[in-house]
């Protein structure tokens, strides 16, 4: 199995993961969703624009997102609940 083919198969089950979560309701749920996203967002850059074969690109973009997304959930668990 090629790697492109493998990171199809991760990001289908991320999503199937993403889909079974959202049922769920709460602060602990939106961190998992949230999590879930920037795992996505990770096996895109890296898998498919292969960001992960250019030396520092990957978690150049990945920090910051990651750094974004708990501030998004931050907010949303104590502005928004």
């Amino acid at each position: 199995m090629d790697d492109l083919t493998k990171n199809w198969l991760i990001l289908i089950a991320l999503t199937l993961g993403t889909v079974t979560l959202a049922t769920f309701d709460g602060r602990l749920a939106a961190a998992g969703l949230l999590l879930l996203a920037w795992a996505k967002a990770r096996a895109i850059l890296g898998g498919f624009l292969h960001l992960d074969a250019a030396p520092g690109w990957l978690p150049a973009i990945t920090v910051p997102l990651g750094f974004w997304l708990v501030l998004l959930w931050g907010v949303d668990a104590v502005l928004l609940r």
